[in-house]
């Protein structure tokens, strides 16, 4: 007897289990009431148009440039007798770079401070002469023909003075020349004369060449167009003037890199390159690392007005066709219109809607594939996983099991419950 109740209760077990998968496999037959009624609307992301405060920026082209170049040359002529500066290194005004044979120029010097000595020996003579022909020239005992002789040799021993001392300070400064020194701070490149060399013979003989880079200029150029459609902007007064003291300017490099440090635009040009059709800006950056090079391509972003009443919107809300480019707009009804607009730009990664939205538009942002304009949809806040910074997907992924937890977790739970039940039937009978 223990057996057949064992056999009686196992075949009971059996059959509502299968009877529950059967429940799960065809859950139309389940929820067979249900299946009349409409689908509800889907569900997709909208942005509600709120105007914002909004810097407008262009990025611009330009190269960058030392604030000061100088070219070091050879003064005065001779043989270079010694290198005294690192090629490549950093070196203050004043340094020592160059030692040209100086003996020339020291004898030469020699030379004007005797001529000198002999020009002052002349004048003293001079002046005792007119001192002795003056009381006699009064008492007629000498011609004043011999008077007035006396008086020109010492004004020309005067000039024979001067003239020695401007030899004199001439012959200082070659000698002083020969030293060859930095004219400004900056880094130096490579020597371009080496030791031995003869320089200043005829021509000032270039030596090296100085740049400063800290702080580095860097210039860019705008199209005349966009300068002008920027202007008109400013007086009609859609936009604000970001003014040349606070514009603010960021360096992007080469490789992508953003200079940490932020410039400022020093000036606009004035005039158009007739060749380009562009307009030229100077801007200046902090270079302390001295990480930028003269000579560097780089990208600009110029702050060059601000928009107080800025639409912007995510690039995959705007749509594009052969007729231009629209947006999806949600009604108070749900119902879905489309609405074209006009794009002026792009900043920070979002498109700028000058004509075509105002303040409360809804724009489906998300979810495009489910509606088409007529249609009608369940309107949810959208967010920029981006910015918020979770995966992409974690919203729809999300949502499925919202609408399936019913019937997902519901046909599994079916067999087992009978059979939890059944299961202690058993034990009792």
């Amino acid at each position: 007897m223990p057996k057949d109740r064992f056999f009686k209760a196992a075949a009971v077990v059996a059959a509502l289990t299968a009877a529950g998968f059967a429940l799960h496999l065809n859950p139309v037959k389940a929820q067979a009431p249900a299946a009349g009624s409409p689908p509800p609307p889907p569900e997709v992301g909208v942005l509600t148009i709120a105007p914002e405060r909004l810097a407008i920026t262009s990025e611009l082209p330009g190269r960058l440039e030392p604030t000061r170049i100088s070219q070091v040359r050879a003064r005065v002529p001779g043989i270079v007798l010694k290198k005294s500066f690192k090629e490549g290194a950093d070196i203050k005004a004043g340094t020592v770079l160059f030692q040209i044979d100086p003996e020339p120029f020291r004898a030469v010097q020699a030379s004007a401070q005797a001529a000198l000595s002999k020009a002052e020996a002349n004048l003293a003579q001079a002046n005792l002469k007119v001192q002795r022909y003056k009381p006699l020239v009064e008492t007629n005992a000498i011609s004043r023909q011999e008077f007035d002789d006396a008086l020109t040799q010492q004004q020309q021993a005067n000039a024979d003075i001067a003239t020695a001392k401007a030899n004199l300070r001439t012959a200082n400064l070659n000698l002083g020349y020969a030293t060859v020194t930095a004219p400004i701070s900056g880094r130096i490149g490579r020597a371009l004369i080496t030791e031995g060399a003869l320089v200043g013979q005829g021509e000032a003989t270039p030596m090296a060449i100085i740049h400063q880079i800290d702080p580095i200029y860097v210039t860019i150029t705008q199209p005349s167009v966009e300068v002008l459609r920027l202007r008109q902007a400013l007086q009609s007064g859609q936009l604000k003037s970001a003014g040349q003291a606070g514009a603010r300017v960021t360096l992007v490099t080469e490789d992508g890199r953003v200079h940490p440090q932020p410039g400022r635009l020093l000036f606009s040009d004035l005039t158009v390159d007739e060749s380009t059709g562009a307009m030229s800006m100077r801007a200046e950056f902090p270079n302390p690392e001295r990480s930028l090079l003269p000579g560097m391509y780089v990208r600009a972003r110029l702050e060059q007005a601000i928009n107080e009443q800025a639409i912007a919107l995510p690039q995959q809300a705007v749509l594009r066709s052969a007729a231009g480019a629209s947006v999806l707009l949600v009604g108070a009804d749900g119902k879905v219109a489309s609405q074209p607009v006009t794009v002026d730009g792009m900043q920070s990664g979002k498109w700028m809607i000058s004509k075509g939205l105002k303040a409360g538009d809804r724009v489906i942002v998300e979810g495009f594939q489910k509606t088409r304009p007529g249609g009608t949809v369940k309107p949810m806040p959208w967010q920029d996983r981006a910015a918020a910074g979770k995966p992409a997907g974690g919203a729809p992924a999300g949502g499925a099991p919202a609408g399936g937890a019913p019937a997902g977790g519901g046909a599994p739970a079916a067999p087992a419950t009978p059979a939890a039940k059944a299961a202690p039937s058993a034990k009792s009978n």
